[in-house]
């Protein structure tokens, strides 16, 4: 084995341990019946997970938090697509600011994003404020780059002019050239878009509880308050919070695998 290869193999071992060790640790704390006197814990249990589970406030906040992440993937999708498509066609250099505009959230504080979106919104007639219908808009606005980015690449790598074109001299509309001849090219992406918005706002907590807080709780906010009195327990929420989102994380990458491996569509530059 050459130099290079043995240090970039250590290099990416190491890399691993320190991921996955964590991982495993917080695993096992959450079977383990005392784990203080040893490298190993001393017994396993399923009494920590069975007494977390089996509240009915993990079924609520868990519910909660599916469907603010499954409203929030819908809305950004009726709200990014249409806007990447007509920018990429009609207004290629709006693009740039577009793309400018998108990052911006994702740069800034927790804190600060919080207090701005409530001060945006509370100016917005409709019943927004203390509801988890702000969520749903911080949250569009939070994922903002993950949604654009993902439907943009996918326009890129196809040529819509030429779609749109065809769709149009078929006499189709607008709505129905993006909906039946454009979406369906871009599938790869807008479902990458969606998976990484719905992991992204399903893990997500400095949000939710600065908007919304014990008002609605969601599964991030109920996994926090575990940890001020029962860590076996708070552990055991944390694995099913990893669990969801490494699925999502899978997904994505899945379906990226596939699409790289999949031939070209006949309409393609």
């Amino acid at each position: 084995m050459k130099a290079g290869t043995a240090w970039r193999a250590l290099v990416l071992g190491a890399f691993l341990v320190f991921m996955i060790v964590p991982l495993i640790a917080t695993a096992l704390f959450s079977f383990a019946t005392r784990w203080d006197r040893s490298i190993l814990p001393e017994d396993l249990t399923l009494a920590w997970w069975i007494k977390v589970t089996t509240r009915s406030a993990f079924q609520d906040t868990l519910l909660n938090s599916l469907s603010v992440a499954l409203v929030t993937v819908l809305v950004s999708l009726a709200l990014v697509v249409p806007t990447a498509y007509l920018a990429h066609l009609k207004a290629p250099r709006a693009k740039p600011w577009i793309e400018l505009f998108a990052m911006v959230p994702f740069g800034l504080p927790g804190v600060v994003l919080a207090l701005g979106l409530v001060r945006v919104y509370a100016g917005v007639p409709l019943p927004l404020i203390n509801t988890p219908n702000i969520l749903v808009a911080s949250y569009v606005v939070l994922t903002l780059p993950f949604m654009y980015r993902s439907v943009v690449n996918a326009l890129d790598a196809i040529d819509a002019r030429t779609l749109a074109e065809a769709a149009r001299s078929l006499g189709a509309n607008g709505f129905r050239t993006l909906l039946l001849a454009v979406a369906p090219n871009i599938m790869p992406g807008i479902v990458n878009g969606s998976l990484l918005v719905f992991s992204t706002v399903f893990a997500e907590f400095t949000l939710a509880n600065l908007l919304v807080g014990t008002r609605f709780k969601t599964f991030p906010i109920y996994l926090v308050e575990f940890t001020r009195f029962d860590a076996r327990q708070a552990s055991a929420l944390a694995v099913i919070s990893f669990v969801v989102v490494w699925a999502m994380s899978l997904a994505v990458l899945w379906l990226t695998a596939r699409d790289a491996r999949s031939p070209s569509t006949p309409i393609a530059r």
